[in-house]
């Protein structure tokens, strides 16, 4: 959905129309589901967080000012949220990635069949929760969600080359991981 219909939809919804926010939040709900899913390991805390993000979304969107992408504002809310649920969980490892995220690649509509592939993603999610969180941040964001360096930048408040520098290490960890196999 490009920004001018976005735009328009955020407008529709100021000004009363409901049914422009069902349709603005089913362009992104999937992706705000499949995030918080790998950051959180689980389909209950992804569910919980979807719900979050769109009651947010909701009660909050007359205060976004298109200063950023709202693709990216609702990453940093999506991020934030879950950030703060690990961190009232206290939880240390936060991949724990069921049987049926396995099978599922690129927003869910490539079926992996070959065995082989399947183990490959079963072993990067266990080395995943082996990373550091700042590099486990950045890789999911740029490996799942494929969102640019300025993009992360702006959902993490972190600096590009830190980023960079966490997602080469993160690489390059993952790669030596996968290798000694």
């Amino acid at each position: 959905m490009d920004q001018d219909k976005e735009r328009s939809l955020i407008d529709e919804f100021l000004n009363g129309n409901e049914r422009s926010f069902n349709e603005l939040i089913s362009n992104y709900q999937k992706n705000i589901y499949w995030h918080a899913r790998r950051m959180m390991g689980n389909h209950f805390d992804a569910d919980e967080i979807t719900q979050q993000v769109i009651i947010v979304l909701y009660k909050k969107l007359d205060t976004f000012r298109f200063q950023s992408s709202l693709k990216t504002w609702i990453y940093k809310i999506t991020q934030t949220r879950c950030l703060n649920l690990l961190k009232k969980k206290k939880l240390k490892s936060f991949f724990n990635i069921d049987e049926a995220d396995n099978f599922i690649k690129n927003n869910n509509n490539d079926i992996i069949t070959n065995f082989e592939d399947k183990e490959k993603l079963e072993r990067l999610n266990t080395i995943l929760k082996e990373l550091p969180i700042k590099q486990r941040e950045v890789f999911i964001f740029r490996h799942y969600d494929e969102l640019s360096y300025e993009e992360i930048s702006q959902i993490t408040g972190k600096s590009i080359g830190g980023l960079k520098a966490n997602y080469f290490h993160a690489s390059k960890k993952i790669f030596g991981m996968m290798e000694n196999e």
